[in-house]
């Protein structure tokens, strides 16, 4: 569709008209209009020869932030079956296959994921890759050429982290050093799977320092609260000079501590500047698999950390493998699943759960150009709902995307055929 040139400035290509934005709540909705890929105004009443999209009032975001996502190791459910014991090792599981695992093979299995992510409204991304002996870099090649291939509707960057060991496991060291090398900014770790939990943690963050990169860990992860590596963590962030650029997922212990305990550590992740991502859906499935009954949730209350000034995220982890043997890729579904665990039901709370999946996300993954706003890219998702607050409580879906200006999702309402 086409309009007369009029109102706004002149030379805009795209107008996506009458949506409301997240922080406005029921006021009357905008237009953003869009030239060469950025936003250009925000304004009522916008009117251009260019192409228009109706949203009906609808609520818009930049797109929702995937922080935490594992597509070097979805879809592989069909392998590795969920034994019929309570208590398993899904990492254990998996590692003897990782060998045979061809880039084709990781590709084709990532980027069926990548897509549903996309089609659900992800603009942004960060996905955890596998490197050590087993897999090699060949994880890491695989998801490299989906970065090149999807850059018309996501932005992609990759964590190379040791999923089986760092000091425990000879060769793995010089894998990340080739994978930084070559390109990777975001560096992680799993030291619960190390024989040496801290001194994996130590050589991450020297590495992190040698090649300027961002950290991101997998930390804290048990059925009981013993030996949390969390104040390890601050000490190494605060010597190495590493504050604003440490993320930590999971943090499943601090489910299992009182309010009190949990806010005293907010306030120190705060004074750092270190993130929290928890991980709903993995956390649930995984967590208390040590009781037949009042089995633990493992699901971290981020809602306290949040009070406390700490940067938090809601993310998916893991689809259809031993971890997490289901999933859509929906970002809303898994803040819906957050909201239920918690059992935050409040306005605030659910605005906080969108913040999580958007806003904070980005500042997490410190997007600088994130946002709908003039002068950044023309990233907009537009969802079935009127605020943030109903597309948690609704697990409202994206009915468009656009990626730079450019339209990448179509998803029309179901509608009812009455007689």
């Amino acid at each position: 569709m086409r309009e007369a040139r009029g109102n706004g400035p002149t030379g805009m290509d795209l107008i996506i008209r009458n949506i409301r934005l997240a922080d406005a709540g029921l006021a009357d909705p905008v237009d953003i209009g869009v030239e060469g890929g950025r936003i250009v105004a925000i304004e009522r009443g916008l009117t251009a020869d260019a192409d228009v999209y109706e949203g009906e009032g609808r609520l818009a975001c930049a797109g929702l932030v995937e922080t935490h996502i594992h597509l070097d190791k979805s879809r592989i459910i069909d392998r590795f079956p969920p034994p019929d014991e309570r208590e398993f090792s899904p990492v254990k599981q998996v590692a003897p296959a990782k060998p045979s695992w061809t880039v084709e093979d990781v590709r084709e299995r990532a980027a069926r994921t990548l897509e549903r992510c996309i089609l659900n409204g992800a603009t942004r991304m960060r996905t955890q890759v596998e490197v050590d002996p087993g897999i090699g870099l060949r994880g890491f090649d695989a998801i490299q050429s989906l970065i090149a291939d999807y850059r018309w509707a996501i932005d992609i960057e990759m964590c190379v982290f040791p999923q089986e060991g760092l000091i425990s496991y000879p060769g793995t060291d010089a894998l990340l050093v080739r994978a930084l090398r070559r390109g990777a900014r975001v560096i992680g770790g799993a030291p619960r799977y190390d024989t040496d939990p801290r001194g994996q943690l130590r050589r991450i963050f020297e590495l992190a320092r040698e090649f300027d990169a961002d950290i991101d860990l997998h930390l804290d992860v048990g059925n009981t609260p013993d030996e949390m590596l969390i104040p390890f963590v601050c000490e190494l962030t605060e010597r190495m000079g590493r504050q604003g650029r440490v993320v930590v997922g999971h943090m499943t212990k601090l489910a299992l501590l009182p309010p009190a305990e949990v806010r005293q550590i907010g306030r120190r992740l705060s004074d750092l500047g270190i993130a929290v991502t928890v991980l709903p859906a993995t956390e649930l499935y995984l967590m208390g698999r040590d009781r037949d009954h009042a089995v633990r949730r493992g699901v971290a209350d981020v809602h306290l950390l949040l009070g406390e000034g700490v940067n938090c995220s809601i993310s998916t982890n893991n689809v259809l493998n031993p971890a997490t043997p289901y999933g859509d890729c929906s970002l809303i579904r898994m803040a819906n699943l957050h909201a239920n665990l918690l059992q935050v039901g409040q306005a605030r709370q659910l605005r906080q759960c969108f913040e999580m999946l958007t806003e904070r996300s980005a500042r997490l993954l410190r997007l600088g150009d994130y946002g709908l706003a003039a002068g950044n890219p023309a990233d907009v998702v537009v969802i079935d709902a009127n605020t943030p607050e109903q597309a948690i409580a609704e697990i409202a879906a994206p009915v468009a995307a656009f990626k730079r200006g450019r339209r990448t999702v179509i998803r029309q309402p179901p509608e009812l055929v009455r007689p």
